[in-house]
């Protein structure tokens, strides 16, 4: 059986999971023009601004849509914040004073979050947060990958102020968190530890399911707009939504204490960001259609995935134990080779800043970085998974898919 075979048979075992991923893109669809109808959202609020940007009516309305979506008190939207790492980073300082506590209720956070927090023992990075003098712990998931509430309530001290919980699997063998999976984690905090607040790093997870963790009692959702909510179509930025509280605190670290949000100009259009969310859930519905298809296509060559094809998803990523390093870099190269930018590259293991460990990552895309479009990448270490997300059509996705498995040679 050649690589179009192999998927074409893969489409034909998914047809009901595609059909359910179209009719929530609908629902979902429905609330975002729901959003922009009830903010008067118009084209006079696309015109650029400069200086300070003061009463800029383009970014105010577009972070009370956010937060409108998100069933949030307030939001950041702001092309300024240039990474999910940076927004996570400045909600991090945005919260914490020297002195305070945090608690990672999902075990070890993202590689490039855990410079910024300072997780190894052994060193203190310069304006990290433990050069703040900020405490810090790890909670492990449980054997299930569920959050274990008794072992974080016990990891909270009386200096604690905040406890963070990633949603992605990140560069790990483990379950991505649903929305819900959040409500008795926040119903615990806020009972037992008033003042304590819960912080969503929200990346990758954003418009997969009907709701998102800030419906579900989290204070704060975090997350990049060239990621899911940026529809492919942002061309830069970050987000948070959450309690007005942690909004206003954070936008002080932002700006500046006194200033927050009523500073922030951008010179180009404020479109893109408001047609990117608009997008968001098209195409995230052909990321998640294009993860699914690849999980199923390597499930039937008796390859392990997770989550497996027909397991209900929380993220767009998709995770493949490839067992060698050839075939990590080869499946990596495929990507790349049907990417329509920079097609003719060859990835090979790096030194990535941030990283623990080298890194191989196909990432041709028209916005730099941008990970809702299609890019695959792994650390080159066993099991030699492949960290696949992303696809702004299915149709890419699917003749990229072919493209590795012919490559591959499988």
């Amino acid at each position: 059986m050649n690589a179009a075979e192999r998927i074409a048979r893969a489409e034909e075992e998914l047809a009901l999971v595609f059909e359910e991923i179209d009719t929530r893109e609908i629902r979902l669809t429905r609330k975002v023009l729901d959003a922009f109808r009830e903010h008067g959202v118009a084209s006079r609020h696309f015109a650029p601004t400069n200086g300070y940007g003061y009463d800029d009516i383009g970014r105010d309305t577009l972070a009370a849509v956010w937060a409108d979506y998100f069933g949030a008190e307030a939001a950041i939207v702001r092309p300024q914040i240039a990474s999910g790492t940076a927004a996570l980073s400045a909600a991090l300082f945005g919260l914490t004073l020297p002195g305070d506590h945090i608690v990672s209720a999902t075990g070890a956070p993202y590689d490039t979050l855990q410079t910024v927090i300072g997780t190894d023992p052994d060193t203190t990075p310069p304006g990290s947060l433990k050069a703040h003098r900020v405490g810090y712990t790890e909670v492990p998931l449980t054997e299930a990958g569920g959050i274990d509430l008794d072992a974080v309530e016990a990891a909270i001290r009386p200096e604690t102020t905040l406890v963070i919980a990633q949603r992605s699997r990140g560069y790990a063998w483990r379950p991505s968190l649903m929305p819900e999976t959040f409500g008795p984690l926040a119903e615990m905090i806020h009972e037992r530890h008033p003042g304590v607040l819960l912080m969503v790093d929200n990346c990758y997870g954003e418009f997969v399911r009907d709701t998102e963790p800030t419906h579900h009692g989290a204070d704060l959702c975090v997350g990049s707009l060239i990621k899911n909510p940026g529809g492919g179509i942002a061309p830069t930025g970050g987000y948070m939504a959450g309690k007005k509280e942690a909004i206003e605190r954070i936008s002080w670290h932002l700006t500046a204490p006194g200033i927050g949000l009523e500073v922030g100009s951008y010179a180009a259009s404020w479109r893109p960001f408001y047609q990117g969310m608009f997008m968001a859930p098209h195409t995230v519905a052909q990321a998640l259609k294009t993860a699914i298809l690849t999980a199923r296509v390597f499930e039937n060559l008796g390859m392990e995935t997770t989550p497996p094809a027909f397991e209900p998803r929380a993220d767009i990523i998709q995770a493949i134990r490839l067992e060698t390093g050839d075939r990590l870099v080869r499946f990596c190269q495929g990507i790349q080779m049907a990417s329509p930018v920079d097609s003719m590259a060859m990835p090979e293991p790096w030194d990535m800043p941030g990283y623990a460990d080298q890194v191989v990552m196909a990432a041709g895309t028209f916005v730099s970085g941008a990970s809702i479009e299609l890019s695959a990448d792994g650390p080159m270490r066993a099991p030699f998974t492949a960290y696949m997300q992303g696809g702004l059509t299915y149709a890419h996705g699917r003749v990229a898919l072919e493209t590795a498995l012919e490559h591959m040679g499988v």
